[in-house]
Order: structure tokens, then C-alpha cells, then sequence
């Protein structure tokens, strides 16, 4: 196997130059990602205008349903409530390689001078908010929506089976209820054919435009949440010592907490965070309550201190509850794994992500501490997420309205590296000989 060994922001990046895609068909492919560029920014803007919560991505998936099926592709719809998967056999034999965009949008109001921006409102947990595609998932599914256009109209050269899927609810389901790529994996999206690997990509507004990032191993953080439910004793607020006031416990257990990342775990490993969001008790000012809600989030890169971090939450509350005379109950749900890109698959991929957008605008980076469901693929089957750059070149870094808020916008232009990505690893990857694609 040919070693290419390139040097890129300081870190030493080792990937096998051994795709064999052939330059006329390469051609044609780049040439047809650039004619269909400006009908990627009009479905981008179509779905901008019209987002839809989790679970809630009808018209979303009647759309791309109907874009996939005039272009001959199998579609099956209705999966994980609201999904869409497409089905394009190529004219030769190959691997099964999925490739996957998430459709839903956020419960966020728009903010921003955009003639196409969103409008719409939505019932959420009983209240009207307002919907935004405040992450650019919108991006996702039109670049997916080209991907398909693009490999359909090509699918006599294609060696192998496409599997595009259109996931809803990667920004989770109502409390209680599984949904997303969790749910897709459940009902079977990666068998019948089996897949061998999936791509996938994530726009962002935070990366200079036109740049791609990716990192082998963690990428991104598992996510976690824990509830600790703490019980004393009420009593009235000026005879404090008649009762157990979980409030000042509540507040010790939030201090420890912190010291479990900061003073026991080994953070030259890999990053840990642990955020408390909820802090709830009391309904008058001189009453002290029987009880105090705890909520937050965890997130790891690594499995060994993502159980040891939970054991020594349960320890930490429990203890300290204890030291007062209170109880601690502590729950904590595992929501989303790791995002975990296979080592030698991203080594072997790095080089079309090169191709796509240049050696020089690709680059390894540390991981995030974000999370992203793509993760339940991954623990599947091999999997490659990476990031798409979408900031605009006049944009102050230091200012870039950040994801999830109401005045997240992202460059179009970013769209067709995005494109021509996707493309790329996936021609790549099946064109690479057998005896390679197939070492997992």
C-alpha cells in the first residue's frame, strides 16, 4: 500500500492514496456537484423557511420523499416515526455505504433580516414556540438531497449500494421517548442490505469557510444527563435548625461536583465536563422546602471515565446529603454515545476530504464536547462524521453567533464543499480495493 504522509496544523496525519475513481468520471462528477449548486441553495432555503421540530418533520420527509422517488430510487418512509431512507443499487458489485442527514429543527425564534427566514410556530411539551433550523441540519438534508441526484444519475458506475438516510430528531425526542438515529438503528436502518460504513457531515458556522475538520477516535463528547432529587426537612425560614434545608445541600452537592472533574479525574486522557442547568426548590420566600431538584448534563470522550465520573456523582451526592441528614437519589440517563470515527477509515478518507476542498483547508482538531447521535451508527458499523466551514470571510471569529441561537446563519457557499465531500468519500470508498475497504 502507497503511504502519503502530510503535515497539517502541527499534527502528522498518515492516509493510503489508493482510491481508483477514474479522472473522467471524477470529472463528471465535480462538474454536475457545480451546475446542481444553486438548486442546493434553493431547497436549503425552502427547508430554512418551513423547519419542523423532532418527531415532528412531516413535511420535511414528503419532500425529500418525493425528490427521491422521481429519481428512481427506493424510498421507504415512516421509520423512527418520521425518517426517510433511500435505496440506490449501483451497476456494479460493491459495498453497502450509508449516508446520513438529520431534518429536524429547534425550538428557537429567528432573529435576522433573511428574506427566506423562518416564521413558524409549533406546539412543544403543551407551549407555542418558534422553529429555526438554528444548527443548519437544513444544509444536511439538501446536500443529501444533491448527493442523490448527483450518484442516481451516475448509478451505472457506481460500485455497490447507496443507503441515504434522512434522520429526524437528532436533537432529541420528548423526555422519556426514543427517537433519532437511536431509534433508526432500533427498526433496522442499517440492515436489509447490511451497511458496511456510514458517512456523515455537520455544517459550521464557527469554521472559516470552504475549511474541513475532522479528528480520528472521540470526536465528540458522549452526553449524558443526571437528575438528583434531594430530600430533607421543611420548616419555617426563621428557625432554620428545625429542619434539613436541601437548598444549602443542594448547593454543597453542586460544589462537590465540581471537584470530581477538576480533582479526580484524569484529565490528560481525554476532556470531561459536568454542568448543572436545573437547580429547582421552594415556592415562598420564607419557607424552607422538603425537597430540591438537581439537573445536568455530562460529557465524555472516553467509556472507563464516563462510568467512573457517574460512580463518583452517585458517591459525591449521596455522601453529602447524607452529611446534613438529608437523602440524594441520583439518576443518570445515558443519551448519546460517543461519536467515534474509526481509526483507519478516517486515515483512509482523509485524502478525499483533500480532494475536495483542498490540502490546505483540511485539518485534524481537538475534540468537541458537543454531542451528536450520528454516534449510534457508529457503534454499528464504522463511521466518518467530519465538519464543514460555513463562516463568512468578513465575519469577526470572535463574534460568530454560535449554533443554537436565534442568530446562527451560515455562508451557502459552504454548501458545495459539503457536496463535493460527501461525494468523494463515498466514490472513494467503493472504488477502493476490496482487500482494503473491507479491513474494519
Amino acid at each position: 500500500m502507497k503511504k502519503v504522509f502530510l503535515c497539517l496544523t502541527g499534527s502528522l496525519i498518515v492516509f493510503a492514496s489508493i482510491a481508483q475513481v477514474s479522472p473522467k468520471l471524477q470529472a463528471k462528477i465535480d462538474e454536475q456537484a457545480k451546475q446542481l449548486e444553486p438548486k442546493v441553495i434553493e431547497w436549503r432555503r425552502h427547508f430554512h423557511q418551513y423547519p419542523e421540530l423532532s418527531d415532528q418533520e412531516v413535511k420535511t420527509a414528503a419532500y425529500v420523499a418525493e425528490h427521491l422517488k422521481k429519481l428512481g430510487i427506493e424510498v421507504q418512509t415512516g421509520v423512527a416515526k418520521t425518517g426517510v431512507v433511500g435505496l440506490l443499487k449501483g451497476g456494479k458489485p460493491g459495498p453497502v455505504i450509508a449516508l446520513r442527514a438529520d431534518m429536524d429543527a429547534l425550538p428557537v425564534i429567528e432573529r435576522n433580516s433573511l428574506p427566506f427566514a423562518s416564521k413558524e410556530k409549533a406546539m412543544l411539551n403543551g407551549t407555542e414556540v418558534g422553529v429555526m433550523h438554528a444548527c443548519g441540519h437544513d444544509t444536511h438534508v439538501a446536500i443529501l438531497m444533491a448527493v442523490a441526484e448527483i450518484l442516481a444519475k451516475n448509478k451505472n458506475d457506481l460500485k455497490g449500494t447507496i443507503k441515504f438516510i434522512f434522520q429526524p430528531a437528532e436533537e432529541g425526542s420528548l423526555p422519556g421517548l426514543t427517537g433519532g438515529a437511536n431509534l433508526m438503528v432500533q427498526e433496522g436502518v442499517l440492515e436489509n442490505p447490511k451497511v458496511d460504513v456510514v458517512f456523515g457531515m455537520h455544517i459550521q458556522s464557527i469554521s472559516p469557510l470552504g475549511r474541513i475538520t475532522y479528528r480520528p477516535a472521540g470526536m465528540m463528547a458522549a452526553s449524558d444527563w443526571f437528575y438528583i432529587n434531594i430530600k430533607g426537612r421543611q420548616s419555617h425560614g426563621a428557625a432554620p435548625w428545625m429542619g434539613i434545608d436541601p437548598i444549602v445541600v443542594g448547593s454543597q452537592i453542586i460544589l462537590g461536583l465540581q471537584t470530581i472533574v477538576s480533582r479526580q479525574t484524569e484529565l490528560t486522557k481525554e476532556a470531561a465536563v459536568i454542568t448543572v442547568g436545573k437547580f429547582q426548590a421552594g415556592v415562598r420566600e420564607n419557607i424552607i422546602p422538603e425537597e430540591a431538584q438537581l439537573a445536568g448534563t455530562i460529557r465524555t470522550l472516553d467509556e472507563d471515565m464516563q462510568k467512573k465520573i457517574h460512580e463518583k456523582i452517585k458517591l459525591t451526592a449521596t455522601k453529602i446529603a447524607e452529611s446534613a441528614g438529608a437523602t440524594a437519589e441520583v439518576t443518570i440517563e445515558n443519551k448519546t454515545p460517543v461519536t467515534y470515527n474509526d481509526i483507519p477509515l478516517t486515515e483512509r478518507m482523509v485524502a478525499s476530504l483533500q480532494k475536495a476542498a483542498g490540502a490546505e483547508n483540511v485539518a485534524r482538531i481537538n475534540a468537541v464536547t458537543g454531542a451528536e447521535d450520528f454516534a449510534f451508527y457508529q457503534k454499528k458499523v464504522p463511521g466518518f462524521f467530519f465538519f464543514v466551514g460555513a463562516m463568512p470571510p468578513d465575519q469577526d471569529p470572535s463574534k460568530v453567533p454560535a449554533h443554537h441561537t436565534p442568530d446562527f446563519m451560515i455562508d451557502e457557499r459552504g454548501m458545495l464543499t459539503g457536496l463535493k465531500a460527501m461525494l468523494d468519500v463515498t466514490l472513494d470508498y467503493m472504488y477502493m480495493p476490496a482487500s482494503v475497504s473491507s479491513k474494519k
